[in-house]
């Protein structure tokens, strides 16, 4: 049974989805302005594995994850770069994307865009203006914290030491240094007409209105980084609360940021790695390792150490995947047999709260079996590489092997064969083309 830590309620829960057999996960996405560094890339991957493991657990997964095509920060850059702010979204989006595939991430199922949903949320925050939850200054509208009895039930924090932080940056306009943003009046870039007035929506409204519209039958997981925590999700779950009486999604699941030299990475401080200048498919299955196997609520501090230890462990596993998978492809060997007490051991560990720190010692333990077993050339060889292959599909590793062509097949058999009878000139000869092509 499938527990993990719910930062809604601090503790680690049984998940129990709207509908048994479904899952309805929603991810917060990138503001499309700029690159994506390797710190923006932990959720990509980690989500990833999320959705692929509870799909191997047999649910269907319904996962979204947004796009954020209008901000200031994409006006900005739309300015800066004399651009509109559609040809600077498209633009970063496409990069995102294809970011999203060099880490060995799929793409959601469902990918709603903000600019998408602004009717709706129009309508939205009409409805809590005449619920009371919000009101109208100066062209903005601002929502009434004060009307939420539980507000930072998700941070965790009590009132007065929010308004504390809040009051660093005071706006007179508003009735509570709380109240945030649900409608902004714009003089500048891409706006839209209103009731309020010409503007466009405030960010915390975009992802709860665009979660209400696709998740209809309930929310089950919503994700992202723990520096979204506050304001951000509690802010939507204020809204949420306000206009539907519910806390939006069961279960709030929050990961780690990744800092550098000691601190967070941000682009404001210009410390990042961007996952655009990864030189290799290699390194950058090499960054998702080290991204997956530590623990997912900690912070990583990330260093070429770091990578360096972790390419010492893609190495070994890939030297071992290729020698089998070559091997079982030559011999035409095929079976869907998987190791019962692996698997077994496997569910054990993701099922306490994603446990992969646990999983990588299991594979270690599976890859020195699978070496055992191909010396010995025994039967259990298959059914072992069989397990070590779904493993690692859960977790979205990939060593990027090419197939063998019926050429290459025979090459390698020639090889065998030559070797099993002692003629190493030709075994050579044969070892010389299976080393060039990159086969062994």
């Amino acid at each position: 049974m499938l527990k993990f830590y719910n930062s809604l309620t601090n503790k680690i829960e049984e998940f129990k989805p709207h509908n048994p057999n479904k899952v309805n996960m929603y991810v917060c996405g990138p503001t499309v302005y700029n690159y994506i560094h390797i710190g923006n890339a932990r959720p990509v991957v980690f989500y990833d594995m999320v959705k692929n493991y509870l799909e191997f657990l047999g649910y269907q997964v319904n996962y979204a994850s947004n796009i954020t095509d209008i901000d200031d920060k994409i006006i900005n850059k739309a300015i800066e770069e004399k651009k509109t702010e559609k040809e600077i979204a498209t633009f970063y989006e496409d990069a995102y994307f294809k970011d999203v595939k060099t880490l060995g991430s799929q793409k959601p199922n469902v990918i709603p865009h903000a600019t998408e949903y602004i009717n709706n949320m129009i309508d939205f925050i009409e409805l809590l203006k005449e619920n009371g939850y919000a009101y109208q200054k100066d062209g903005n509208v601002y929502f009434r914290i004060n009307k939420i009895t539980d507000y930072g039930v998700l941070s965790n924090q009590d009132r007065a030491s929010l308004e504390e932080g809040a009051r660093v940056d005071v706006d007179l306009n508003k009735e509570d240094p709380l109240d945030f943003t649900l409608w902004k009046n714009t003089k500048v870039g891409i706006k839209w007409p209103s009731p309020f007035g010409d503007g466009r929506p405030g960010w915390h409204t975009e992802c709860v209105v665009m979660n209400h519209e696709l998740f209809k039958d309930g929310l089950d997981i919503h994700g992202g980084g723990m520096d979204l925590k506050f304001p951000h999700h509690e802010n939507e779950i204020a809204q949420s609360n306000a206009a539907y009486h519910d806390h939006l999604a069961s279960y709030f699941l929050h990961v780690g940021r990744v800092d550098l030299k000691g601190m967070k990475m941000s682009k404001s401080l210009g410390n990042v790695i961007y996952v655009k200048d990864l030189k290799t498919k290699e390194e950058a299955m090499v960054l998702r390792m080290l991204l997956l196997f530590s623990p997912y609520r900690s912070i990583i501090n990330f260093s070429p150490e770091l990578m360096e230890q972790y390419k010492t462990i893609y190495d070994k596993w890939y030297r071992s995947y290729k020698q089998i998978y070559y091997y079982l492809s030559a011999h035409d060997i095929n079976s869907l047999t998987l190791d019962d007490d692996y698997l077994t051991k496997f569910k054990e560990y993701m099922d306490y709260d994603f446990n992969v720190q646990n999983v990588l010692t299991l594979i270690d333990d599976l890859v020195k079996k699978i070496n055992v077993s191909f010396r010995n050339k025994d039967e259990s060889l298959v059914i072992l590489f069989n397990t070590f292959n779904k493993i690692l599909k859960v977790l979205g590793i990939n060593f990027y092997l090419p197939d063998l062509t019926l050429e290459d097949s025979s090459t390698y058999l020639s090889w065998e064969e030559a070797r099993k009878n002692k003629d190493f000139q030709k075994a050579d000869y044969f070892r010389n083309i299976l080393v060039e092509k990159g086969i062994i």
